[in-house]
């Protein structure tokens, strides 16, 4: 084990999901690299959009790093990706001190775990919307929660006044709090949003141009300076290695039905060797033969259904792979993989029919949370029995499940799930997306 020094970082969050977190982090993510530095993005938690909002913004990689999953020397394997970076940005997951009631690998999931474990003060957005010295209260019972907590001061956010900015700093001060800037109310300065939270950044109608006005914007309105001087961070036992490859030459699905891939799997499947063939079912690409494994990952399938019940190329490689060799899917992916998919309207859709599953989106109901999977069979890079932690995030309802169940699901407090995921044959799906295996 070595003990390295990382570079000095902060973690945006705030009191609840919708403050404008994210727009204030890519705006900030951008401003810093304006000003030169090389800067490493990261993502409280198990969110697998915001990862990619974060490369546009910044050029680097923007990696996971969650307390519930993730055993520590996984976590400080993923830290040690800042490496050659001037500065860590890291973004929230809901509220700074939510999380499960269960604790996990190290922790229980929240923001400030992340914070404390890296030593990042901590970035407060505040929506102060409705309110002006009372902002100052909900901001100091943050700062005070848990006194071992690094804080480095508040952004407030949709300031509506001159007025109301005074006002709201007069409460900031008197409660001594620092203020490292304040945000006017501006209507465009939202990211467009669908069923599971923001559009994916390959869909964002312009992308580039909306990261550069929220970094203008940050620009005018908030103490770059300020919040450069606050970055902190400790030194970190960096040990472990991040998660190998469950094959050497893996066909990975690519495209805006199947993009949810946690970012430090794929570094490490690279790093190890493994080479990554990208395709993309949506326009009728078959996986490439020579792969030995092909892994559909999740996403939107549900948005796309009629495109790949006609994608026949696709579909016909698919199964000649399937025939000798494994085949796995996430979530959307796991969706493909069955015998059909009715979306919203109603309309049911042939998909590969490489598994039994029938699932709905007509029949929408929410799946959330983490999970905890004990394998009955093997799955592509994991032997029977293994445990492993992920989480799981959808709308769709399961009509028709008739292959074997892969694993015993479980939520982050033991309880059972009934999506146990499906297997037949090579091909093996869930609708949980893997984080991390667990050490036996």
């Amino acid at each position: 084990m070595t003990d390295a020094k990382f570079p000095p970082g902060l973690l945006v969050s705030a009191p609840a999901s919708g403050t404008g977190k994210t727009t204030v982090m890519l705006g900030l993510l951008r401003a810093l690299c304006e000003d030169g530095l090389s800067v490493q993005p990261f993502k409280s938690g198990p969110d697998y959009i915001d990862p990619a909002f974060h490369r546009a913004a910044t050029g680097r990689a923007s990696f996971n790093l969650d307390t519930w999953a993730m055993a520590e020397d996984l976590f400080a394997a993923i830290a040690t990706q800042a490496g050659g970076a001037d500065i860590c940005v890291a973004e929230g997951s809901m509220g700074l001190y939510d999380g499960v009631a269960t604790r996990g690998r190290s922790g229980f999931g929240s923001s400030a775990e992340t914070a404390k474990a890296m030593g990042w003060p901590v970035v407060l957005v505040l929506d102060v919307g409705g309110q002006a010295q009372s902002a100052a209260a909900t901001a100091l019972g943050f700062a005070s929660y848990d006194p071992e907590l690094p804080f480095a001061g508040v952004i407030l956010n949709r300031v509506a006044s001159p007025r109301h900015e005074r006002l709201t700093r007069l409460g900031m001060e008197r409660a001594g709090l620092p203020v490292l800037g304040t945000l006017p109310r501006r209507g465009d300065l939202v990211l467009p949003e669908r069923h599971l939270g923001l559009v994916q950044a390959i869909e964002h109608p312009d992308l580039e141009t909306a990261i550069a006005g929220y970094a203008a914007f940050l620009r005018e309105h908030v103490d770059l300076a300020a919040i450069r001087s606050a970055a902190r961070g400790h030194a970190f036992d960096a040990a472990g290695s991040l998660p190998g490859p469950p094959a050497q030459r893996i066909a990975l699905a690519q495209d805006a039905a199947f993009s949810f891939t946690y970012p430090h799997l794929l570094e490490g499947w690279r790093r190890a060797g493994a080479e990554i063939l990208p395709f993309s079912p949506l326009a009728d690409e078959p996986p490439d033969p020579s792969a030995d494994l092909v892994w559909l990952p999740g996403g939107y399938p549900e948005l796309h259904a009629g495109r790949l019940a006609a994608a026949a190329r696709f579909r016909d490689g698919l199964r000649a792979h399937a025939e000798t060799r494994p085949v796995h899917g996430e979530c959307g992916g796991y969706m493909a993989l069955g015998a059909a998919l009715i979306d919203k309207d109603g309309t049911r859709h042939q998909m590969t029919g490489l598994l039994g599953l029938v699932t709905s989106y007509e029949r929408r109901k929410f799946h959330l949370g983490y999970r905890r999977a004990v394998l009955h069979e093997a799955m592509p890079g994991q032997p029977a029995g293994a445990a492993l932690r992920g989480h799981e995030f959808h709308y769709s309802t399961i009509l028709d499940q008739p292959d074997a169940p892969l694993a015993e699901v479980m939520d982050a407090d033991g309880n059972p799930v009934p999506e146990t995921g499906s297997l037949r044959g090579n091909v093996s799906g869930t609708f949980f997306h893997l984080i991390a295996g667990e050490a036996g």
